[in-house]
């Protein structure tokens, strides 16, 4: 698959998204660069915003194999990840599957469960397997999740650690949709006789894997390569930041810049593509000093103030 077939194949997956929920074009873009990565997203909404809808549709779309796991202050890792249970019939423990084995898997209000179960999760994240009692089981590909966190409500939640947030390529907030979204939200509960708009497959999973295949092939020139560095570097000399982007982030950074050019349908990544993903890709990763969060600073505007700090460099040819 070259990268203009990619980027139409992407096109028609969000039209169908967007067709079914309401919402903006941009959120569905991040959340899908992340899926085009290789990577995961974590989204940071009050409830109601229409986060499940979101990745059930997306699941759909790309025609992978969809779970929801409600995250509880009781829930432990193995629930997560599943359990040797007793066959009667065989007299022997077989291992059964947790919801964790799915493609597209959306742990829906991570901050609720206790750090052991957090680390079942991102640990799998990480290494797209699971150990059970000294048995490795590869989880299915591809493989991406989608965590939910409500900012607003802390009572009786266990916040991400920083270093498990980082584990998140892009994190991302969808928002409220505009007055013209939620008239058509009332207009679509008003007619019973009319069912919602269902999504339907676009893709399988063999194309999903392929797409993620293309932005290996992406070139970045030496410059912009330098740019993505530049930028990473300089989150750590700003003086409200009290730990900037790690090394792993502008990784990340890299990999969703270059599926950010396949989604516009380049064969190259340009410094647009690499502006276009900093806020969803670096603000998460920032640990702000103390004066900085008295004074209620946004992470979004350091980055911004980075991004004005460093030159934006020309294209050759």
């Amino acid at each position: 698959m070259d990268h203009a077939d990619a980027s139409q194949v992407c096109g028609e997956v969000l039209d169908e998204v967007e067709r079914t929920v309401i919402g903006d074009r941009e959120f569905f873009e991040t959340v899908l660069t992340a899926v085009l990565a290789d990577g995961h997203a974590l989204l940071e909404d009050v409830p109601g915003t229409g986060k499940t809808l979101t990745a059930r549709t997306l699941s759909t779309a790309l025609g992978l194999e969809f779970n929801r796991i409600q995250f509880t202050p009781d829930l432990l890792p193995a629930d997560i990840t599943g359990t040797h249970v007793f066959n009667e019939k065989d007299r022997e423990f077989e291992f059964s599957e947790g919801p964790i084995f799915a493609n597209v898997v959306l742990a829906d209000e991570i901050n609720r469960a206790p750090p052991k179960t957090q680390a079942a999760l991102l640990e799998a994240m990480e290494e797209e397997q699971v150990s059970v009692d000294g048995t490795t089981h590869e989880l299915p590909s591809p493989f991406f999740v989608l965590a939910t966190q409500n900012p607003v409500e802390q009572e009786g939640t266990f916040q991400l650690p920083e270093a498990q947030v980082d584990r998140f390529t892009v994190k991302t907030s969808m928002g409220y949709p505009d007055r013209d979204g939620e008239l058509e939200l009332i207009d679509r509960r008003a007619d019973r006789t009319e069912k919602a708009p269902d999504a339907e497959s676009m893709v399988d999973r063999e194309t999903v894997a392929d797409l993620q295949t293309v932005p290996e092939t992406v070139d970045v020139q030496k410059n912009v390569r330098e740019y993505i560095v530049d930028l990473g570097r300089e989150t750590r000399q700003d003086s409200r930041v009290d730990v900037g982007v790690s090394p792993r982030g502008v990784q990340r950074f890299f990999e969703a810049a270059r599926a950010r050019a396949v989604l516009s349908g380049r064969s190259f990544v340009a410094p647009d593509d690499v502006q276009a993903v900093a806020q969803s890709v670096l603000a998460h990763r920032l640990v702000l000093t103390g004066e900085a969060q008295v004074r209620d600073t946004e992470k979004s505007e350091v980055i911004e103030a980075v991004l004005d700090r460093v030159a934006v460099p020309e294209m050759d040819g």
